[in-house]
């Protein structure tokens, strides 16, 4: 096992090709190998192709987007449309037990609804 840090494009293509031939590996040795690209690939993703924090109303409206809600829909978790609209304009913030309802019912992420990732 010859692995070296991952600096091009280049090499980060070909540590993706190799994680995928070791995939399912049972092999002790191979599944060391896999692990170290997983982590050697994602700090060079995490490096140069980072992704910006979400602030959380954007992911209320991109999973709204995705089950095809609307905000009508959205008054099932929040309370009242007028609620649902003050929300989604950021006249109001959400509540510990909003955004637990969000997290559980429509499966956002806590961290985004928090505003932290």
């Amino acid at each position: 096992m010859n692995i070296q840090a991952i600096k091009t494009r280049e090499q980060h293509t070909i540590a993706i090709a190799r994680i995928m031939t070791l995939w399912d590996t049972t092999d002790e040795q191979e599944r060391e190998e896999f692990d170290v690209l997983v982590d050697l690939a994602e700090a060079y993703e995490r490096r140069h192709y980072p992704i910006p924090n979400v602030s959380p109303i954007d992911a209320i409206k991109f999973r709204m987007e995705q089950m095809g809600m609307s905000n009508s829909d959205l008054a099932a978790y929040l309370g009242f449309k007028s609620r649902v609209s003050e929300i989604l304009s950021g006249k109001r913030n959400l509540t510990v037990k909003m955004m637990q309802a969000l997290h559980h019912k429509m499966g956002i992420p806590a961290a985004s609804l928090l505003g932290v990732g």
